[in-house]
């Protein structure tokens, strides 16, 4: 072993120690729970590797009562959707004291919500697609105002769960419907004809945008997790001057919601140029799938090093 190599390996050692217990949240109850197991197993296995002290936990209603009992320093939130990506558990280890990572309550509460986040987009002059908020069926026709296609989407949902493309006011009715079985509010929104982007952002750092291409409608979770038709350009092949801008946007979409530590920005780039942001992801997934890995080794930071890198956000909190 070579001296440099001995010095890397006493640093990452001293990174490691100084994080303590640490556990790692993964599962919970929501609609995507099965791809929370499959982050957290990645992300779990990547700590370990790194020499951290780290073990899984499903949470349920004990799990602040679990976390005292096994004086755990920090928790790597790695649930997807509701009760782990929109405040909740944040909120839950607030008043514990214990450091976690990624977004705060309030951030974490906006980047769930995709119809607030417009609004919140929208007043601080960012731009995003004009959009309806579905509640019921007196709605339906704004929303065909808009004019056709159509996305359809439940605010609190991730993964394009319970998500569509409608081209027609019977198809729009249809999507609806089917998406109010997930979430209350639905947002109706202008469809947009471009390219398909999405910037990873880490600590205060842009990284390299992923363009994406599906021969799907949109990218949906087929595409996500499934397809091994969906094609992923990291780099992305825009002009240099055009992603500089577009990661600028995107870190703007993020902090103007609060959002911090690490996450996602989705957005469409139409074809005269102009782009429009579509949603933020404040606990993205870390599968073999996933955005925020492949935007990580393009800017020469592996899996290990990206996700201790993540859990070391908690350092700035407790």
């Amino acid at each position: 072993m070579t001296i440099e190599t001995t010095q890397m390996s006493a640093a990452l050692a001293e990174r490691s120690q100084r994080l303590g217990k640490v556990a790692v949240l993964l599962g919970g109850r929501a609609a995507e729970r099965e791809v929370s197991l499959k982050s957290g197993g990645a992300v779990l296995d990547a700590l370990r590797r790194c020499g951290v002290d780290a073990h899984p936990l499903d949470p349920d209603e004990r799990v602040l009562e679990e976390l005292r009992a096994g004086g755990f320093d920090r928790a790597f939130i790695i649930l997807h959707g509701r009760g782990g990506e929109d405040g909740q558990i944040q909120g839950a280890l607030e008043t514990i004291g214990m450091p976690y990572t990624g977004s705060g309550v309030m951030g974490s509460a906006l980047g769930m919500d995709k119809y607030r986040t417009k609004l919140i987009w929208t007043a601080a002059g960012l731009p995003t697609a004009d959009s309806v908020l579905l509640r019921d069926d007196a709605d339906l026709p704004a929303a065909e105002a808009l004019g056709f296609p159509l996305m359809i989407k439940p605010v609190h949902e991730g993964s394009s769960i319970g998500m569509a493309r409608v081209e027609s006011a019977d198809a729009l009715e249809r999507a609806w419907r089917s998406a109010a079985e997930f979430d209350a509010l639905v947002l109706a929104e202008r469809w947009i004809q471009g390219a398909e982007l999405t910037c990873a952002v880490l600590g205060q750092e842009a990284l390299p945008m992923i363009r994406l291409e599906t021969p799907n409608a949109f990218y949906d979770y087929e595409a996500k997790y499934q397809a091994t038709t969906t094609r992923y350009h990291c780099p992305s092949g825009l002009d240099p001057a055009v992603e500089e801008r577009l990661r600028r946007l995107a870190l703007d979409a993020f902090e103007v919601v609060g959002a911090s530590g690490w996450g996602r920005v989705d957005m469409m780039l139409d074809a005269a140029g102009h782009p429009y942001l579509l949603e933020i992801n404040t606990v993205p997934g870390m599968t073999d799938h996933s955005l925020v890995p492949m935007a990580a080794r393009v800017a020469g930071i592996d899996f290990d090093a990206l996700v201790l890198r993540i859990l070391e956000t908690s350092l700035d909190r407790g």
